[in-house]
């Protein structure tokens, strides 16, 4: 099965039939012997085969970050593609000049996604942040220097760069001028706005035992590379924009929203439904950059943390077939057990909806796991409440790890209807959450555990909502 994809890899049309299950990197590589981007992980863990993938848009070209060694090449179709070698310059450019000065490059192999990361972090920003710069990297790892010299390069490269010219309409010229982009980025829109112009939209898909609908690919193409370039496979992309709709008091969120827009989407429009803490869990940036809602929910993890969240928030699922007919179903009735769930073998999420909470209501996610950051969940549950005359009027409470599935838990959040918040409630609220769930014992925990960590994590959604009221004295 080879498909005909067009696309610009730097400063290169390229027009080409291949499988498009073929993961980005190995073209890269093998086919283009452009081995400054680097074959480390195949995993998306460590960043090192990180590329900028630019797409137009209708604020025009945006760039992101992705791991190439999980992205299936399909879905560079009518893009811009930048290698390590797209941006590298006889002369060294800010970014990789103060690399050398800082030692922060010792045995190299990290090096070229480090400094695509920072590159894509200048794209981006209008303002630099320390902090921020940091977090652009945080998918990258490097052996060899203990990470301080990166630090410091980074903090030279901040002094380096004036704010001013990054908050223009000429941020663009200024990177180039600057030597950080060659001058050939200033054709790219153009240039992919013709190959765009003779593009076809994504035909029918005809749905059926051989097929596979792809969002992401991000656990995929890790565990499946192989099988799915034997496979029939289909993406979900090229979506018409805006991806995000606010229809009356319904968010309606197309499968293939990347976690990453959903992200920026919440921050700008719906600020007072936290995301900050699951976000911030949530994988590094290029893969929030690749992986979908629709491919997260599908993917059935019994540890998804935007599934949990989801669940938390009362999300439905429109489900649509190969006729084009529609059916919903709600989150918490769609999992009937370990990775199976309510979709007909025609069928394929075409959107998620979420109600918007009333102004009175409060919501929290909490999550434990090996590491802090960039790990799957030991356990993790979000919680959100509605409060009326200091009493709970609506509560749902979810929670990852401690079931085959993402659990709803319908008797606890039943319990909390009516309820003053006390500490005693939350207490009788943690030992009724406890006979809801059927932990296992694996890599992740043992059963005991697990089943501490759910009070422990439900007692903390009390603390963040109520700090008033409910102390740390109750966790204990």
């Amino acid at each position: 099965m080879e498909s005909e994809i067009n696309f610009i890899l730097n400063n290169q049309e390229i027009k080409t039939k291949i499988n498009p299950s073929t993961v980005l990197l190995d073209y890269i590589r093998k086919d283009k012997k452009l081995t400054g981007t680097k074959e480390v992980c195949k995993e998306g863990d460590c960043g090192a085969c990180t590329v900028l993938l630019g797409e137009l848009t209708k604020v025009g070209l945006k760039y992101k970050t992705i791991n190439s060694c999980i992205f299936p090449i399909q879905n560079v179709d009518g893009k811009h593609v930048v290698t390590i070698e797209g941006i590298n310059q006889e002369n060294l450019n800010i970014i990789q000049h103060e690399f050398v000065n800082q030692g922060a490059s010792q045995c190299g192999f990290c090096t070229p996604g480090f400094i695509i990361s920072l590159t894509g972090y200048l794209l981006n920003s209008e303002k630099l942040e320390y902090d921020e710069m940091i977090n652009s990297v945080a998918g990258n790892i490097c052996r060899c220097t203990g990470y301080n010299s990166i630090k410091k390069s980074i903090e030279k490269i901040k002094l380096n760069i004036n704010d001013i010219n990054l908050q223009n309409n000429n941020k663009l010229a200024y990177l180039i001028k600057s030597n950080i982009l060659p001058k050939y980025f200033s054709e790219i829109e153009q240039r992919l706005n013709l190959i765009n112009s003779t593009k076809v939209d994504n035909p029918e898909f005809h749905k059926n035992i051989h097929s596979v609908f792809i969002g992401g690919g991000t656990d995929l193409f890790v565990q499946k590379a192989e099988e799915m370039c034997k496979s029939n496979v289909h993406f979900i992309y090229n979506i018409p924009q805006p991806k995000i709709l606010i229809n009356d008091s319904v968010i309606i969120i197309h499968s293939s929203t990347t976690i990453e827009e959903l992200k920026d989407f919440f921050e700008k429009n719906i600020p007072n439904i936290n995301f900050n803490t699951l976000f911030k869990l949530f994988a590094s940036k290029p893969i929030r950059n690749s992986a979908t809602i629709g491919g997260n929910i599908v993917n059935a993890s019994p540890i998804g943390d935007m599934s949990v969240a989801l669940l938390s928030l009362n999300a439905k699922l429109i489900l649509k077939n190969s006729k084009k007919e529609t059916r919903k179903v709600n989150l918490d009735k769609f999992y009937f057990d370990y990775k199976k769930y309510d979709l007909n073998s025609d069928e394929i999420i075409d959107s998620v909806s979420i109600p918007i909470p009333n102004s009175n209501f409060l919501f929290n996610f909490e999550k434990v796991s090996k590491r802090n950051h960039l790990d799957i969940a030991s356990v993790n549950s979000s919680m959100l409440l509605e409060i009326i005359d200091n009493k709970i009027a609506g509560a749902r409470l979810a929670a990852g790890g401690v079931a085959p599935i993402p659990l709803y838990f319908r008797n606890t959040s039943e319990f909390l209807i009516n309820k003053e918040i006390s500490m005693e409630l939350v207490k009788e609220s943690v030992e009724i959450a406890k006979s809801e769930i059927s932990p296992i014992s694996d890599i992740r925990g043992s059963k005991d555990y697990k089943t501490l960590l759910l009070g422990q994590l439900i007692k903390a959604h009390f603390i963040e909502m109520f700090p008033q009221i409910i102390n740390h004295e109750v966790l204990i």
